[in-house]
C-alpha cells in the first residue's frame, strides 16, 4: 500500500511538472513575442513585464524542484541596480541627459539590467524547451496510459499492452523522472559562474561596509576602554607617586603607604590591559590555533562546556579570529540570555570549509532580529562569506551552526573515468532524446511518410513505438548519468582538502 501510494504521489507530481512545463511553454512563447515587439517594432515597454512573468514561472520551477526532488537551485540573477541618486543640484543625470524625477533613469537602468543579464535569456530558453526536456519525461507513464486508453477506446487491444507497460514501470520510473526533472532544472536554471561572481561581489561589498562600520565601532570601544580604564589608572598612579615623592622627606611612613597603593593600582592596570589585549586577539589563538583557543575559552566559561576539535590544518589568522569570537559570543549569550548550564562545541573541517556548531541546554528563543549579539556575529562572518544558522525553539535547546568556506586548501583531483563517462553522456543524450525520440514520436503521430534517418520509423510497425519510447528513455538516462557524474566530480572537488 505504501509503495502504491508513493507511486501515485510521484505520478501526480509528474503530471503537475508537465502542466507547469506546458504553462512555461506558453509563457516562453509570449515572452519571445514580447521580445520581438520590443526590439523589432520599438514597443520596449513590453519587455520588463515579460521578463518578470518569465522569472515568476521559473521561480515556481525552482520551488517545485527543491520541494519534490531535493535539488536546491539558487537564483541566477545578477544584483538589481541601486536606485538613482540625485546630484547636488537635485537633478538626476544619465549620460548627457538630465531629469527632474528619477522615473526614467530608474526604468532605463532596470531595462539595461534585464537585457544584459544572461539569466534572462536562459530563463526564456528553459521555458521554451522545458516541455520537451523535462515535462514529457516526467509525465511519460501517464501519457502512455492515456495513449493506451485511447487505443482501447478505438478497439485496438494493443492499448492494454501500453497500459500494463506504463503501470509496471511507474514504480521505479516516476520517482526517477521527478529527480531527473530537478537535476535538469538545476543545470538550466542555476547560476553561471559569472552570476555567482556578481552575487559574491555584491555580498562582499555589503559585508565590507558592515565590517568597516564594525571595525570603527570596535576601535571606538578600545579607545573608550583605554581612556576610561587603563589610562585613568596610570594617571592616578603618576599622581600617587608624585605625592609619595613630596612626603618622602617629611613622612616616610605615608610615602611608603602611597607607593604600596601605586603598586596595587599598577597591577590592576596591567590586568585591564591584558584583558583588553586578549579581547583584541587572544595570545593562545595566535600561538596554539583555534582548537586550543576554544578549549581555553571553555575553561573560562561559566557553563560546563564540552569541546570536540577535528581540523585538518590551521586556517588563516583572520578567519580563526572570526570563528573564535563567534564561539565566545555564542557561549556568552547562552549564559546571559539563555540560562544554560551546559554547552557543546564542535569544531571540524567539512571539505574546504570550517564548520563550528555550538549547542546549549538553555531556554531557547534566540533571534538575530532582537539584538542578542547574533547580528554582530553575522556581520563578522559576512566579511569571509561565512553564514550563521540558528535553531532555537522556545524551551530550547539552541543550536548555532557557523560555516566559513574556503578555510582550507583544496588538493587537485586527478582525472578519473567519471569525467570521460560524463563527457560522452553529455555529447550523446541530445541525439537519442530529440531526433531519434521526440521528433520521431511527432512524425509517427502525424503519420509522416518520410522516414529519413529516424531509426524507429525504419522498424516494423509493432516495434516502432517501443523503439521511440526506448530512445526517449535512453536520452533521459544519458542526461541523468551526465548530471550525476558532474555532481559526483563537483562533490569530490569540494570534499578534497590537504
Amino acid at each position: 500500500m505504501d509503495s502504491a501510494r508513493r507511486t501515485s504521489i510521484n505520478l501526480g507530481r509528474g503530471a503537475v511538472l508537465a502542466a507547469v512545463a506546458l504553462l512555461g511553454q506558453v509563457v516562453g512563447l509570449l515572452a519571445l513575442v514580447a521580445v520581438l515587439l520590443a526590439f523589432g517594432v520599438g514597443l520596449v515597454f513590453l519587455f520588463p513585464p515579460a521578463v518578470r512573468l518569465a522569472r515568476s514561472t521559473t521561480r515556481l520551477n525552482r520551488r517545485l524542484a527543491r520541494r519534490w526532488s531535493g535539488v536546491e537551485i539558487e537564483e541566477p540573477y545578477r544584483p538589481a541596480p541601486p536606485p538613482p541618486v540625485p546630484w547636488s543640484d537635485g537633478w538626476y543625470r544619465e549620460g548627457r541627459a538630465l531629469y527632474k524625477r528619477p522615473t526614467i533613469p530608474a526604468y532605463n537602468q532596470r531595462l539595461n539590467w534585464y537585457v544584459k543579464d544572461p539569466a534572462t535569456w536562459r530563463d526564456l530558453l528553459f521555458l521554451v524547451s522545458d516541455l520537451w526536456t523535462g515535462g514529457l519525461l516526467a509525465a511519460a507513464p501517464l501519457l502512455a496510459i492515456a495513449y493506451g486508453a485511447v487505443r482501447l477506446a478505438t478497439g485496438d487491444p494493443v492499448g492494454a499492452v501500453w497500459i500494463l507497460l506504463a503501470v509496471s514501470v511507474a514504480y521505479w520510473y516516476a520517482p526517477w523522472a521527478v529527480r531527473l526533472y530537478g537535476r535538469v532544472a538545476a543545470a538550466l536554471l542555476g547560476p553561471t559562474e559569472k552570476a555567482r561572481l556578481a552575487q559574491r561581489v555584491s555580498r562582499l561589498d555589503a559585508a565590507r561596509t558592515e565590517a568597516v562600520d564594525s571595525q570603527a565601532a570596535e576601535l571606538r570601544r578600545i579607545e573608550r576602554d583605554l581612556h576610561d580604564g587603563a589610562q585613568a589608572r596610570l594617571v592616578a598612579i603618576g599622581m600617587t607617586i608624585g605625592a609619595a615623592e613630596q612626603l618622602l622627606e617629611s613622612d616616610p611612613q605615608a610615602a611608603r603607604a602611597l607607593l604600596g597603593k601605586a603598586r596595587e593600582a599598577s597591577a590592576t592596570a596591567l590586568q585591564e590591559i591584558r584583558r583588553l589585549v586578549r579581547g583584541i586577539h587572544p595570545p593562545v589563538l595566535a600561538e596554539r590555533g583555534l582548537g586550543d583557543a576554544v578549549r581555553a575559552l571553555a575553561l573560562d566559561s561559566p557553563l560546563r562546556t564540552h569541546v570536540t576539535v577535528d581540523l585538518p590544518e590551521r586556517a588563516s589568522a583572520p578567519l580563526e579570529s572570526a570563528a573564535y569570537f563567534a564561539v565566545s559570543e555564542l557561549l556568552a549569550n547562552a549564559a546571559r540570555h539563555g540560562d544554560a548550564t551546559e554547552a557543546w562545541v564542535d569544531v571540524s573541517g567539512q571539505g574546504s570549509a570550517l564548520r563550528v556548531t555550538v549547542t546549549d541546554d538553555g531556554r531557547g528563543g534566540a533571534d538575530p532580529e532582537r539584538g542578542t549579539g547574533l547580528r554582530g556575529i553575522e556581520r563578522r562572518l559576512g566579511a569571509f562569506e561565512g553564514v550563521l544558522a540558528v535553531n532555537s525553539p522556545v524551551g530550547g535547546p539552541t543550536t548555532a551552526a557557523i560555516e566559513l568556506p574556503r578555510a582550507f586548501r583544496v588538493r587537485p583531483v586527478p582525472l578519473s573515468p567519471w569525467r570521460y563517462l560524463g563527457g560522452i553522456c553529455w555529447a550523446l543524450w541530445p541525439v537519442a532524446l530529440f531526433p531519434q525520440g521526440l521528433v520521431a514520436m511527432v512524425m509517427k503521430l502525424v503519420g509522416a511518410t518520410e522516414k529519413s534517418w529516424f531509426l524507429a520509423l525504419h522498424m516494423p510497425e509493432p516495434f516502432q513505438w517501443p523503439v521511440i519510447v526506448g530512445m526517449i528513455l535512453l536520452g533521459g538516462g544519458l542526461l541523468a548519468v551526465a548530471i550525476a557524474t558532474t555532481a559526483r566530480i563537483r562533490r569530490t572537488v569540494e570534499g578534497a582538502c590537504v
